[in-house]
């Protein structure tokens, strides 16, 4: 019976596991896998670290590029800074850029308190202007459509250069030659004697609304934006555009039938003609569609025309200084064919036009021809005494 009982033991015994071995091989599992979490860990603690340094030299870089642009006196650089950003005004409080330029111009304080002038003074130069409104193709030899300038001739085109008391000149809007108004726009502007006039072309953009306009300015100008159709579909995409036409206070105007292929130069129709655009309007300002006005527009009339008793204003462009300069950046940033451009200039030399310099006088001979019938309606309508 001991022997049973020895034997039931023994078995016992053996049946059982041998847990010393079993602990042994567990500890050394778990010691085998604790250094590679351990390396784990570091690794991706590294990763996180090597991860937010080039993340840091990254926003580090953007910023030094966006210093960098933003005092470069190069065109295209300056061009690309976007000075109303909040990364802008950040860096200025820091001290790292500069402010935009703005000239400090000493206007009125008040504008219910500005006089405007009751009478014109009349023209000593042209009595009477008019326009061609017919297209005659066959001036230059040749059968074609309907020109937005017009078939004009050479003779006509150096009788143009020539005042008198009595002219008609080629000013663009021929009959059948592109940017036309609906009637509906054109009954419109018959009333509008202030005008601040804007474009947008070819959908880039949607209207800036002006501030600091006073309610005298609200009721006394026509806030006008010229439209080609493309952008008036683009504008009622992303902006909310009321049944009479208006966007906030600007009132569209659509130009159908664009007269040439190129949104930049129909953009220049609106721009150097506001006058054939309005012709009831006794003082316009422009603005392109890209900025914002923050002046009061009456402010400005009283600072740039009442004040000297000046006919016209027109800003300085802060790089360019005359026209060559202005052809050659065109030729840089690829904005026209160079052919063209040169030939353009080549145009203006032999004509006489030289660069403009601080010592020489504004005179007829330093303006493009472009802004010939610009110059002469100006003179026709005289709003003040002034020297030309």
């Amino acid at each position: 019976m001991d022997n049973d009982v020895h034997r039931s033991v023994s078995l016992r015994a053996s049946r059982r596991p041998d847990r010393s071995v079993d602990n042994f091989q567990i500890k050394d599992k778990l010691s085998s896998d604790y250094p590679m979490k351990i390396i784990w860990k570091r690794g991706f603690i590294r990763l996180l670290l090597v991860g937010g340094i080039l993340w840091m030299l990254l926003i580090l870089a953007v910023l030094l590029f966006h210093i960098w642009t933003c005092q470069s006196s190069l065109v295209f650089l300056s061009a690309i800074c976007n000075k109303d950003s909040t990364v802008f005004q950040m860096l200025h409080t820091m001290g790292l850029v500069t402010p935009p330029h703005r000239c400090s111009i000493p206007l009125a304080s008040d504008p219910e308190k500005v006089v405007i002038p009751e009478k014109r003074s009349p023209s000593k130069f042209v009595q009477s202007l008019s326009y061609f409104e017919e297209d005659d193709a066959s001036t230059n030899g040749s059968q074609s459509f309907p020109l937005f300038g017009g078939h004009q001739s050479w003779e006509q085109r150096d009788d143009s250069f020539k005042l008198k008391s009595s002219m008609k000149v080629h000013c663009g809007f021929m009959r059948n030659g592109g940017a036309e108004m609906s009637p509906k726009d054109k009954e419109y502007v018959k009333k509008c004697k202030f005008v601040v006039a804007s474009g947008i072309f070819d959908g880039y953009d949607t209207p800036h609304q002006p501030s600091n306009v006073s309610p005298r300015s609200k009721k006394l100008f026509c806030f006008l934006m010229v439209v080609d159709e493309i952008s008036l579909d683009f504008i009622k995409s992303n902006v909310s555009v009321r049944d009479d036409e208006r966007v906030g206070i600007w009132r569209l105007i659509v130009l159908k039938n664009p007269p040439y292929d190129e949104p930049r130069r129909n953009g220049k129709v609106p721009k150097i003609l506001t006058h054939r655009l309005f012709p009831q309007a006794l003082y316009s300002i422009w603005i392109d569609g890209k900025m914002e006005l923050i002046v009061d527009p009456l402010l400005m009339l009283e600072r740039y025309l009442w004040r000297g008793k000046h006919t016209f204003a027109i800003a300085q462009h802060k790089h360019h200084k005359n026209i060559y300069e202005e052809a050659d950046s065109n030729k840089r940033r690829k904005r026209y064919a160079r052919p063209l451009i040169d030939h353009h200039m080549k145009i203006y030399r032999y004509e006489g036009l030289e660069p403009w310099t601080p010592l020489k006088q504004t005179r007829s001979g330093n303006i493009p021809t472009s802004f010939y019938c610009f110059i002469l309606i100006i003179i026709a309508l005289f709003h003040e005494n002034c020297d030309v």
